[in-house]
């Protein structure tokens, strides 16, 4: 039976955890998600898990290394200076194919920068942050809900495909406070066997080994196209997009997270002037749902990509877009966060310029 409780979207996060099967968890405090750790150093010893504080993010992601190989079901979770930190771990880890899940609770930066909200690390998350041709599958929550959500989400691809799943979220979503529903969820039957893990060798099987070295350049490339053709397989099956009032628009909005709830609202606010504007949020961020955002972007005159950075997710839109509308972009940085009405004064601006160029269906200079 389904439960219902008020919490802040760092506890749901962990929660979540928990109830999806959570064997370890390895991290390390940072503000804005600092909650996580807290909350399961309590609740992980009541309900069979384990929960270690590592001396740093390095050596946390290196935790989450090894004991994925083990085949547990694994976490950490760090905001944007730890997960910095973390890269190369990383690297090793979508090497090695190791499922685990890692989230982000995104502050300004960069370098140590501020404890407010900010969207600052999406080329991080979704392009590789560390060395090598590798991929994360990046889930980008818009509400408490979703970061709730995404953690089974999350686990079950990231079982799925043998790879590292983030939830890319922002100070705000950590520390805000909503509703959340938790579905029924029985890890004993999602969790995936994993003959793969070094549990110990029986005498019927070859040695398990897990690795991320390979000296010889031709074991190496045939590792790459091995996992450049899973990518190509996630990419394919694994796209996840949310539409709002996009089926008349004139005007499209994109936007992620946070960024997301602000252009509902503008949404709004251009409605009630009779301007038909509609949102196209990603809540895969990686893979991108290029294919139809392209298909959107052939009925409107214009898209306003809104995000908490100086310009990143916008770079796919224009990818996605392929010339056929104008794109724009709207951003704050550093954690401050762009009000509806100022939104809403950028597209109309936008959108003058357009209509008077006549430049519909052109890239925006």
């Amino acid at each position: 039976m389904s439960e219902i409780l008020f919490m802040k979207g760092n506890e749901a996060l962990a929660e979540a955890a928990i109830r999806a099967g959570l064997d370890a968890y390895f991290g390390y405090p940072i503000t804005p998600q600092s909650e996580i750790l807290e909350y399961l150093a309590v609740q992980m010893p009541k309900r069979g898990g384990v929960v270690l504080q590592a001396e740093s993010e390095v050596a946390s992601i290196n935790m989450i290394y090894g004991a994925a190989g083990a085949g547990a079901r694994v976490m950490t979770t760090t905001s944007s200076p730890g997960m910095s930190l973390m890269q190369e771990g990383i690297s090793y880890i979508a090497s090695a194919q190791l499922p685990c899940l890692l989230a982000n609770v995104v502050r300004g930066g960069p370098g140590l920068g501020t404890i407010q909200p900010s969207q600052g690390d999406y080329f991080q998350a979704t392009k590789g942050g560390g060395h090598g041709d590798y991929h994360m599958i990046v889930l980008a929550p818009s509400t408490v809900q979703e970061m709730a959500d995404f953690v089974y989400l999350g686990f079950d691809l990231a079982d799925k495909y043998r790879t590292p799943a983030m939830i890319l979220a922002d100070g705000a979503l950590g520390q805000g406070m909503e509703k959340v529903v938790f579905p029924e969820y029985d890890p004993a039957k999602m969790k995936q066997p994993k003959p793969w893990a070094t549990t110990g060798k029986a005498n019927d099987r070859e040695r398990n080994v897990i690795t991320s070295l390979w000296l010889q350049p031709e074991k190496m490339e045939e590792l790459n196209q091995l996992l450049q053709d899973k990518y190509r397989t996630i990419s394919e099956q694994e796209v996840l997009w949310e539409e709002y009032q996009t089926e008349d628009a004139e005007v499209l909005f994109t936007a992620f997270g946070l960024a997301a709830r602000i252009a509902r609202k503008t949404i709004q606010l251009a409605r009630e002037q009779g301007i038909k504007a509609g949102l196209f949020r990603p809540k895969t961020v990686w893979p991108f749902p290029y294919k139809r955002l392209n298909e959107l972007a052939r009925q409107v005159d214009m898209i306003l990509d809104v995000e908490l950075n100086a310009g990143q997710m916008v770079e796919d839109v224009r990818l996605g877009v392929e010339g056929v509308t104008p794109v724009f972009f709207h951003g704050r940085m550093g954690g401050m966060i762009p009000t509806p009405e100022e939104v809403l004064e950028k597209m109309e601006a936008n959108l003058q310029t357009v209509r008077s160029n006549g430049q519909s269906k052109e890239v925006a200079k």
